[in-house]
């Protein structure tokens, strides 16, 4: 199937050609000609599956041909609804590329900054708005923006926004939404609270689900270390002696530890920056952006700030810690072996993560492979010291990646 036969506009077809999209993604191919029919729908796609134009696309064709009344500012027609500041930036972008050759326009709000320029462009009139629930919030109550117009909603990354804590503001901005709208409703993972939620806001929905709930990508390779706590820092050091990993995304559990990470990495020279909660959201943008220019080779990053990093061919990401939340690992990894591309996760797992580790193994339905050559191996007194369940009992056996030996995985720590 190619973007041609979806019956898409001229305008946005030439925006797809410029952009060098042919082939849409699965969640794509389903949802966009869905959409176009005017109904509400509930897509359960996990990251990386292309699902921001699969809403973008048909949301900008359905606006751009009905005919707004032009007496007086424009309205805001369609909402989109995103927990946060650097997934509303990207979901801005992308309505931006397939929208430029219409008459239409976007902006995004977030917290964090001054409202001034956001205040502005509201001003102005803008058709397409892409928020974070505080500010929305906060600029409702200014009755700087109106949400009496929409005729689109989307509530993306719904089971991060609930994870977050914004179910109250959902439901705030929900009820200050008409009654009648097209309502689409995205997540990557679907429990029983999210299909609540969904119950709450679809009104006979069509549903597509393009991957298993909760399942990696098979164009991940997934490998993982065992390695003492104290040496994980060593190991990654080792790991980053492999030049041909030319950027690579590391994941912490703590603001504070992603800090450290980048002290470590700086101070052996290797350009390294951290993005978090407690970074300015210049701060935050700048590095994203020089990680996507390659000037930053690790991007270090905890959970909620690297939602809705998207980094074309990123090649590698790194668990430098074990998520707590098993679902989180399949959010984690999503970053690479995006639409179709060949990825490489590696995580560092303690004697304290195992339990973890293996709790991620039964969600995904898989058993990782174990790197086990590499010289900071996880001692038996860290074991014992943990209190944890041996080695066997998680890994029937620990196993090679695919077409490797020994002395191929060697290769990782040749220094060069």
């Amino acid at each position: 199937m190619s973007f041609e036969s979806l019956n898409l506009i001229e305008p946005i077809q030439k925006a797809l050609q410029a952009e060098g999209y042919t082939q849409p993604t699965p969640i794509q191919a389903q949802a966009i000609p869905i959409i176009l029919q005017g109904t509400d729908l509930l897509g359960c796609a996990q990251t990386g599956t292309g699902k921001t134009a699969a809403f973008a696309i048909p949301i900008i064709q359905l606006l751009a041909q009905k005919e707004e009344d032009r007496r007086g500012r424009r309205k805001v027609r369609a909402l989109i609804l995103t927990p946060t500041r650097e997934l509303a930036i990207q979901i801005g972008e992308s309505f931006e590329a397939y929208g430029k050759y219409t008459d239409l326009r976007s902006t995004v709000i977030f917290g964090g900054v001054k409202q001034g320029k956001q205040s502005d462009a509201l001003h102005n009139g803008v058709d397409i708005l892409i928020a974070t629930p505080g500010r929305l919030l906060d600029l409702m109550a200014q009755k700087i923006v109106t949400l009496a117009y929409i005729e689109m909603f989307v509530l993306d990354e719904a089971d991060r926004m609930l994870d977050m804590g914004f179910v109250h503001d959902v439901n705030r901005v929900l009820s200050a939404l008409p009654k009648k709208r097209q309502s689409l409703f995205f997540s990557a993972t679907m429990p029983p609270e999210i299909l609540k939620l969904a119950g709450m806001i679809l009104h006979n929905p069509s549903k597509v689900e393009v991957t298993p709930v909760s399942s990696t990508a098979d164009t991940i390779n997934q490998f993982v270390y065992f390695v003492d706590k104290k040496d994980k820092s060593a190991l990654l050091l080792e790991i980053l002696t492999n030049k041909a990993i030319e950027t690579v995304l590391v994941f912490t559990r703590t603001k504070h530890g992603a800090d450290k990470v980048v002290k470590i990495l700086n101070k052996k020279g290797i350009k390294a920056e951290a993005i978090h909660g407690d970074k300015a959201q210049n701060a935050r943008q700048r590095a994203l952006s020089n990680f996507k220019s390659k000037e930053t080779r690790v991007l270090v990053a905890t959970d909620i700030a690297a939602r809705g990093i998207d980094v074309d061919d990123l090649a590698y990401v790194i668990n430098y810690e074990i998520p707590n939340i098993s679902e989180t690992y399949v959010h984690r990894i999503g970053r690479t072996g995006r639409a179709g591309a060949n990825g490489t996760a590696y995580s560092f797992c303690d004697a304290e993560e195992r339990v973890l580790l293996k709790d991620i193994q039964k969600l995904i339905g898989k058993t990782i492979p174990v790197i086990e050559d590499h010289p900071f191996p996880l001692s038996e007194e860290a074991i014992a010291q943990a209190g944890n369940i041996p080695k066997s009992k998680i890994n029937a056996g620990p196993q090679k990646p695919a077409n490797s030996s020994k002395n191929q995985k060697r290769k990782w720590f040749k220094k060069k």
